[in-house]
């Protein structure tokens, strides 16, 4: 079978599928918490994975990661203004709704335990919500991604102060919001 002009040669299709392909939690992550939807996350992920395919044969080398995520970023910001009516979905989970077999006992912690993890896992999460976007952004690239100063700046195109300045605001934020330095204090 013959190729066409317009196909991909495999050295390219196998660079994108070893350096790329591997960094798809790593956007979700990010999208997840920029876009604050599962499902819209997803979409916003396909949607960068796209555009990443598609301008990849003109990427010349460095960061991929820092590369990807710029793009999932910018992809989750158009989405976000695209769907701005936000829908404030509430998320069904099935495992909070399951059936509650003796089963799915066996293999889950006590349900006292589950719901403070729950508890202490939502108030972080309504934390985070509350952050302005700039602020959550440069939380979640540092603390959930592990990117350093370096990469996010180069992810949010802000220089390096600009990147610790946002991060030492965001953490006081979230202390404040979490109540941690009155509980410390008393």
């Amino acid at each position: 079978m013959a190729r066409s002009q317009t196909a991909v040669p495999d050295s390219t299709l196998e660079r994108f599928e070893r350096t790329i392909v591997p960094l798809l939690d790593d956007a979700y992550t990010l999208a997840r918490h920029l876009v604050r939807d599962e499902h819209d996350a997803q979409d916003v992920v396909q949607e960068a994975y796209l555009r990443a395919w598609r301008h990849y044969a003109g990427f010349r080398g460095g960061d991929e990661r820092a590369w990807l995520l710029t793009i999932v970023r910018n992809c989750s910001y158009t989405w976000r203004r695209r769907a701005r009516p936000a829908r404030d979905a509430v998320e069904y989970d099935d495992e909070a709704h399951g059936d509650g077999g003796a089963g799915e006992r066996a293999s889950h912690p006590a349900p006292d335990a589950r719901v403070l993890e729950e508890s202490d896992r939502g108030e972080l999460q309504a934390a985070l919500d509350q952050l302005p976007r700039e602020f959550r952004e440069a939380i979640v690239l540092r603390e959930i991604e592990g990117l350093s100063y370096k990469e996010i700046g180069r992810v949010i195109g802000a220089p390096i102060g600009t990147v610790m300045s946002r991060l030492a605001r965001a953490r006081r934020r979230l202390q404040e919001a979490l109540g941690i330095g009155a509980r410390e204090a008393s």
